[in-house]
């Protein structure tokens, strides 16, 4: 079981599609009706120390990067904006607390996303929204999953522009994959849930699937769920497999509600950024699983975060790493002077609070805007941990 740095729980028990070669999302239009090996790293970047050195960041200077407190300093307006929201995980039960005692409004959650969007359309300039994962709690009766999922979706769907969807560990509690991916519009060939789409010439965004190797959401004789439970019996030798008892340290991620990225993902995702370093893009990866150790706690990461880690840090192109899963959110910058930013749930804010916020993209930084929980964040490029 997650241990008390934890703070998420887990129930026991385009149109159309490219090629994953060129998964891309034209974004042209205000809202598409049907979505939702390389050269070395440039060695000029300085390496401090071990490759899991990493540093939180909370300076309030953008040239730091920042939590809890904005450059003022903006003179030009940014190049386009976007929402984000993570881990509403609705559900129409009581409310109730994690396993480490953390508690969980959700009920409330749904609510937290009908004023998310309320603001995002208020703004009236966000270009799209992001959901990073776990619309709908693992504790949802299991008669009332589809009711949920289709709920949840609907209030996402009063956004006035495109939302990209990606899978979490409860999405895939309530619906397979099959059923899960067509209700979100992600693209997708063979039931993969990783793509990318360019908003602007200057950036391009990646989604990756974190589950893709995983022992939930694919059918139980899907080579996928054998690769992960075979997986999971040779890195964690309790029998309960979400359990970290005797792991240490990042190897406490070894846990079933966490999942990998794949041989063939890996592949498209070196192809993907090896495309955009040749169009001179800056790159924002997203994923619902965090990638950094620095910003989430060890239970919470990809299974295998340092291999997905060896792609992004074989370009210069990747600036930001942005995920959910680990609730109470955090926010770091790795060897190579990428930034980690993990999104605060919207599940655990209690009646009257919020947690979503927005993001301004300039050519050389983000400036996430939070509302209440969300702590607003500056992320500056090319800064590297001292």
């Amino acid at each position: 079981m997650p241990t008390e740095s934890s703070s998420f729980y887990l129930p026991q028990s385009a149109a159309v599609c490219t090629p994953w070669c060129s998964r891309t999302l034209n974004f042209d239009t205000k809202k598409n009706p049907n979505l939702p090996l390389s050269p070395p790293y440039n060695k000029r970047r300085r390496q401090i120390g071990v490759s899991d050195r990493r540093r939180t960041v909370s300076s309030a200077s953008c040239t730091m990067g920042s939590s809890n407190g904005l450059s003022n300093a903006q003179e030009k307006p940014p190049l386009f904006s976007f929402g984000v929201i993570s881990d509403v995980q609705y559900a129409d039960i009581p409310d109730g607390r994690s396993f480490i005692g953390v508690p969980r409004f959700y009920r409330h959650s749904i609510l937290v996303l009908q004023r998310a969007v309320q603001n995002w359309n208020h703004h009236q300039k966000l270009k799209f929204t992001i959901n990073f994962g776990d619309i709908v709690d693992g504790f949802c009766p299991k008669d009332q999953s589809l009711d949920s999922v289709k709920k949840v979706i609907n209030e996402f769907d009063k956004f006035n522009g495109p939302v990209y969807h990606m899978i979490g560990n409860h999405c895939l509690y309530n619906l397979p994959r099959s059923k899960l991916l067509p209700l979100l519009k992600i693209p997708s060939v063979d039931d993969h849930a990783y793509f990318d789409f360019s908003p602007t010439p200057e950036y391009r965004f990646v989604v990756l699937d974190g589950y893709d190797i995983s022992a939930i959401g694919w059918p139980q004789d899907h080579p996928n769920t054998l690769e992960a439970l075979n997986f999971l019996r040779e890195k964690n030798p309790n029998s309960e497999k979400n359990s970290p008892s005797g792991l240490v340290g990042v190897e406490r991620r070894f846990l079933m509600f966490n999942g990998g990225v794949g041989k063939e993902q890996l592949e498209w995702l070196d192809g993907v950024l090896q495309e955009a370093s040749k169009l001179n893009q800056k790159v924002v990866v997203c994923c619902h699983i965090p990638l950094d150790p620095g910003a989430s706690s060890k239970e919470a990461l990809l299974w295998n975060y340092n291999e997905v880690m060896d792609v992004i840090h074989r370009y210069d192109c990747v600036k930001v790493c942005l995920a959910g899963h680990d609730h109470k959110g955090g926010h770091s910058i790795d060897s190579h002077g990428v930034h980690h930013r993990v999104l605060e749930a919207a599940l655990e804010c209690p009646p009257g609070t919020d947690s979503f916020g927005y993001v301004n993209v300039y050519d050389d930084r983000l400036s996430l805007i939070g509302t209440d929980r969300m702590q607003s964040t500056d992320i500056c490029f090319n800064r590297q941990a001292d």
